[in-house]
């Protein structure tokens, strides 16, 4: 059986949560309060990501995200922000002893563009580089 050049390949855990470091990537359109918002026009939308620090205070995030009618509500994020990036429960984990640690930096998307070819052949690829280059071994995908 040939394999699919999009099919994800099945990557075995190699060592137990306790000791592992996550990653966050969010389509979520979280992002620092002082870093410039997603472009929530409809008609274009945003292709681009943010680099989120990992020792981050929650309380310097917002999101930014196209319209609720469309796409979803973004106020319960805004209350909380761990309902879309939980930075401070994967601490939490730490704390306990569950989780090894929390990387050094998130990647963030909106999650919305009318620009998929460019997400495709431009933002992912330079977002995987991010992931790779990181020392995380396992990354946590939310979605708004």
């Amino acid at each position: 059986m040939e394999l699919s050049r999009k099919a994800i390949p099945y990557t075995p855990v190699d060592k137990p949560l306790h000791e592992m470091t996550i990653m966050i990537v969010s389509t979520s359109g979280v992002h620092l309060l002082s870093q410039e918002p997603y472009n929530t026009d409809p008609a274009e939308g945003d292709a681009t990501y943010r680099v989120i620090p990992g020792d981050v205070d929650s309380k310097d995030l917002t999101v930014t995200h196209a319209a609720p009618k469309d796409h979803y509500n973004t106020d319960f994020p805004k209350e909380d922000i761990n309902t879309v990036f939980p930075i401070d429960r994967l601490r939490e984990m730490v704390e306990d002893g569950d989780l090894g640690g929390v990387a050094e930096k998130h990647i963030t998307m909106m999650g919305y563009s009318m620009r998929l070819n460019k997400i495709n052949k431009e933002t992912i690829p330079a977002l995987v580089k991010e992931v790779v280059r990181s020392k995380a071994d396992a990354v946590l995908l939310t979605a708004g």
